[in-house]
């Protein structure tokens, strides 16, 4: 990719500033904007010459918890009724553009069922992202999602990987209920060192409250 010119990306993959967190609460480090000296790097670089820059992120958790339509959505603005069960693992790449530098994020979708467990293991490694998911209207996957970290984690070093739990399929539970399943996942959420979302991929809730 070295000098190759890339086609511009979507206009909602431009990161100019920091991402909202969903709350304050759930957010591990509150910043609006980049370190200066994050922005200068990114201003040398853009001057000159520079490769692709990639991250890797895989998706982890129970079976049905709704990890395929979550990547489906995010990558495809998509969502599909019939459930599929991922077998093995399946990936995405997304194309992002942050503070002028070009950004692929290599998203690793991972199966939930035990058979797969060894198959999908092997690709955990060299990741910086791990986000576990849980579905939000049962709380038996939530208190797996230890678990799938501690897998994940066994496969790269714990220092160098951001941590997400996602609270899924919001838009089958009440406001009430909802909240209820929250104060739990928050608890996890500090025990586990992550940021905490909840999300849905069929009426596409991301936005921060």
């Amino acid at each position: 990719m070295q000098g190759q010119q890339l086609s511009p990306v979507s206009r909602d993959r431009l990161i100019c500033q920091m991402p909202k967190c969903y709350t304050a609460e759930s957010c591990l480090q509150y910043k609006t904007h980049f370190d200066a000296q994050v922005k200068s790097a990114c201003q040398q670089r853009h001057a000159g010459n520079f490769g692709l820059k990639m991250s890797k992120v895989v998706m982890v958790g129970d079976l049905y918890v709704g990890k395929t339509s979550l990547i489906n959505r995010f990558c495809k603005n998509a969502f599909d009724r019939d459930y599929k069960a991922t077998i093995g693992v399946d990936f995405e790449i997304e194309r992002f553009e942050i503070l002028g530098i070009p950004y692929n994020l290599q998203i690793w979708d991972t199966a939930g069922q035990e058979k797969f467990k060894c198959i999908a293991s092997a690709y955990y490694r060299g990741a910086q992202v791990i986000i576990t998911a849980f579905d939000l209207s049962d709380i038996q996957t939530l208190e797996h999602t230890k678990h799938w970290l501690q897998d994940a984690l066994k496969e790269n070093e714990p220092d160098t990987c951001s941590v997400f739990l996602v609270g899924t399929k919001k838009d089958t539970l009440s406001e009430a209920e909802c909240e209820r399943t929250e104060r739990d996942a928050l608890k996890f959420a500090v025990e586990m060192k992550a940021e905490y979302w909840s999300v849905s991929a069929k009426t596409v809730f991301f936005l921060p409250r």
